[in-house]
């Protein structure tokens, strides 16, 4: 049974086929770095307890050093039949170290040494997206203090609503990022719990310290339950879930800023290193960065209803089941990172197109709500105000005319002196002017919120490992 680490009840050697359908070692070798990580650990606590020498221990530490530099090199050999990250790295150790490398598997089983990769590199996967969603807030703080007074339109059911600046406008997806941010930072307080030392399932009856394990990986705690730490996968389910949602926030982004690249719309230009073109129409700029980044959120999405699936109806405590939980994790993951990676560039070198945006922004009666309640501040109920401004619109529309091209006749018809106040409210640049609620559109407010975002984000630590 040569490369097994379980062969010693089996009569007969695996099945070609079976060992081919096992095997995981084509997509958990990426684990290596954790696997290493932990195992040098584990040596140094085994030692530690006195179940090895200290001579041992660093034998076994140096070895799998040399271990971690040749499979980062592309010179480890890889073996179907040694089915996983672990089996090659302690077949490996064995190799080279004979009995001492067959010490290094006491008081653990491959049930707790997974959970406690997985958790590693989760935990190293959630600081890379912290760092690069910061580095996104920021691109679009760039952008919010560069183009902060351009006026845009504001959307509701994608129908021009009020004005907005757009210092406002890039500020809203800055909360977006960091509420992705909140969520995973709140994940990995559940991702950063010590597995190892339950063993398969029930602990081990050697005298182990998992503290000191704990201490040198950087942990927060260690499981209180042995069961459930070899079968928890939650902490998986919970990344993918907020990588999900903010694939979706990705998507909605995406979807809007296609749109605004449109002749229609014509409210930004992509530069041409973020575009493609058309094999058959010479005059097209197709946005397909921001198309993928919009096409990719489903992918994401279906990596956490895999992972959901896999889970459902499991019986305690390890399964061969959870093997699959690696691809999942490890595509959902990438595939935002991948997003994240192109999108913070694209933001950057994007720019609003102002005039074109100034030139139709009068369309669309953006100032209908401040003059409903502009009319409200003069005494009149608001159900009214908002019937009469209704009119108001109809009547312009009948005209093809904008509110503040209507005569002081009109206004001093709704009522007496109206026309010596209401042009002041009238406009996209006076509606804007007119606001004054907390964290709204105004000038003040926005800039209120620039300045919470530069402080924030100046002060912003990158996530560490600990």
């Amino acid at each position: 049974m040569s490369g097994k680490t379980w062969g010693g009840r089996f009569r007969e050697a695996t099945d070609p086929d079976v060992e081919r359908f096992t095997e995981s070692v084509s997509f958990d070798a990426r684990l290596y770095e954790q696997d290493i990580a932990a195992s040098q650990a584990h040596a140094r606590m085994l030692a530690k307890a006195g179940l090895l020498t200290a001579t041992e221990a660093e034998q076994i530490v140096q070895t799998l050093e040399a271990i971690r530099e040749e499979i980062a090199s592309g010179r480890f050999p890889w073996r179907q039949e040694l089915e996983d990250i672990h089996t090659h790295i302690e077949h490996a150790l064995v190799e080279r170290l004979g009995d001492v490398g067959r010490k290094l598997h006491t008081a653990r089983s491959r049930n707790d040494q997974v959970a406690t990769d997985l958790r590693l590199w989760i935990r190293d996967a959630i600081d890379r997206l912290d760092n690069l969603l910061s580095e996104f807030q920021r691109a679009f703080l760039e952008r919010a203090e560069a183009e902060r007074e351009v006026i845009l339109p504001g959307y509701t059911h994608l129908q021009r609503a009020q004005p907005i600046l757009a210092g406002h406008y890039f500020c809203a997806w800055i909360e977006k990022w960091q509420r992705d941010r909140d969520r995973l930072s709140d994940c990995r307080k559940r991702v950063n719990v010590l597995p190892l030392g339950s063993a398969a399932l029930a602990g081990t009856s050697l005298p182990i310290d998992l503290e000191l394990v704990r201490e040198q990986l950087g942990f927060a705690d260690v499981c209180r339950n042995s069961l459930d730490a070899v079968s928890d996968r939650d902490f998986a389910v919970e990344f993918v879930s907020a990588l999900s949602l903010l694939a979706v926030h990705l998507s909605d982004w995406a979807e809007e800023w296609i749109l605004w690249t449109t002749t229609e719309f014509g409210f930004l230009e992509l530069p041409d290193r973020f575009c493609t073109g058309s094999s058959i129409m010479p005059h097209k700029k197709n946005p397909d960065v921001l198309e993928l980044i919009r096409g990719k959120c489903g992918r994401v999405i279906g990596r956490l209803v895999q992972l959901l699936t896999l889970l459902k109806g499991l019986p305690l405590a390890y399964n061969r089941d959870l093997q699959e939980d690696k691809p999942a994790v490890f595509d959902a993951s990438d595939t935002v990172e991948s997003c994240l990676r192109v999108a913070v560039p694209l933001v950057r070198s994007s720019r609003l197109r102002s005039t074109r945006i100034a030139e139709r922004i009068e369309s669309g009666f953006l100032d209908a709500t401040t003059l409903m309640e502009h009319l409200v501040s003069r005494g009149i109920p608001l159900r009214t105000a908002h019937e009469l401004v209704g009119r108001l619109v109809q009547e312009c529309e009948r005209r093809g005319c904008t509110l503040a091209e209507l005569s002081p006749e009109i206004w001093e018809a709704v009522q007496s002196g109206l026309s010596s106040t209401v042009y002041e409210v009238l406009g996209a640049r006076n509606a804007i002017n007119a606001f004054r609620s907390a964290g709204s559109t105004a000038r003040t407010e926005v800039e209120k919120q620039l300045t919470y975002w530069r402080k924030r984000l100046r002060n912003d630590e990158p996530a560490t490992g600990r």
